[in-house]
């Protein structure tokens, strides 16, 4: 796995602040939350990594540059 650089982080963390929703939109992962699924970014790890709180219970990290994809939404 190559880790992004500390500005590739801060971009991530500008545009996922923590606080802000998200909605699944793809996860290759068996124990990923159904896609669809709205959670809350609680913040970005030094990996660019998001940690999100999902609304199905599910603490399952956003792996960014791993193939995972989220969308931001409103509200």
């Amino acid at each position: 796995m190559r880790f992004p650089s500390r500005e590739q982080v801060e971009i991530i963390r500008k545009e996922y602040p923590a606080g802000c929703k998200v909605r699944l939109v793809h996860m290759d992962d068996p124990q990923s939350p159904p896609v669809g699924t709205i959670g809350e970014v609680i913040g970005c790890d030094d990996s660019g990594s998001l940690l999100v709180r999902w609304s199905n219970g599910s603490g399952l990290n956003v792996v960014l540059d791993g193939g995972d994809i989220v969308e931001k939404v409103e509200g």
